[in-house]
């Protein structure tokens, strides 16, 4: 199955939304942290930008915002008092369409109790399905907005080499239930890996590079690791 082909199959739930996406959106954290760093944030809602200092000015989209006090999570394209442009809010509505298509209670309904926690699901998801560079969580006191970035800036930090999947991968399944299998071929696919599986083992192979991820019956990784042919 090529990436393509991936993604024509819709997942049914956000347990396999963050076992196609939550890898290569870990991965993809890295890439926004090295360019952005601990910088302050600030956000153009007319441009339709969010700036992190000079020449670090992405254009974004607006999932939603996360209260505080409410401990709830609303979706920006049902924040009808908050003026927000309609350009903004288009990822926002293919994820709402895709909730309704597939019977996805959090992405279908208006508003959602929620944790703190939740915020990175929901830009996860949203960072995979849509290719974004990236996503960020901007506190603003009372609560927390998600949204995604797109940049060649950032899209430049991209690495395919097998220490950085040896690094996101662990990362990315501590942070979310899921199986472990489906998660890694869906990341090693997605990440331009052609792969084979035998029984326990799972091998992704990209020219000299050879990483196998072994797992037991339950899905879960049990090791993992990578060669490179040409060193």
């Amino acid at each position: 199955m090529t990436p393509a082909e991936l993604e024509a199959t819709p997942c049914k739930s956000v347990q396999e939304l963050l076992e196609r996406y939550s890898a290569i959106a870990y991965d993809k954290q890295n890439d926004l942290a090295e360019v952005i760093g601990e910088n302050n944030w600030n956000f153009d809602m007319d441009a339709g930008t969010i700036s992190f200092g000079p020449g670090l000015v992405f254009p974004m989209q607006i999932m939603g915002t996360f209260s505080y006090s409410s401990r709830t999570w609303l979706w920006a394209w049902a924040n009808t008092r908050s003026g927000i442009p309609a350009a903004l809010l288009q990822q926002g509505r293919q994820l709402k369409t895709y909730g309704e298509q597939q019977e996805i209670d959090l992405l279908k309904h208006d508003a959602v109790d929620a944790e703190e926690s939740d915020l990175h699901l929901i830009g996860t998801i949203a960072s995979g399905m849509f290719d974004a560079s990236g996503y960020y969580l901007a506190d603003y006191g009372q609560g927390v907005m998600v949204l995604t970035v797109k940049s060649p800036l950032i899209d430049a930090q991209r690495k395919r080499d097998f220490p950085r999947l040896l690094h996101a991968f662990p990362q990315a399944i501590s942070l979310f239930e899921m199986r472990h299998r489906p998660a890694f071929i869906s990341y090693a696919r997605l990440k331009g890996y052609e792969l084979s599986e035998g029984g326990a083992t799972v091998t992704a192979r990209s020219g000299s590079t050879r990483i196998t991820a072994t797992f037991d019956d339950l899905d879960r990784l049990t090791n993992l690791n990578g060669t490179n042919g040409a060193e």
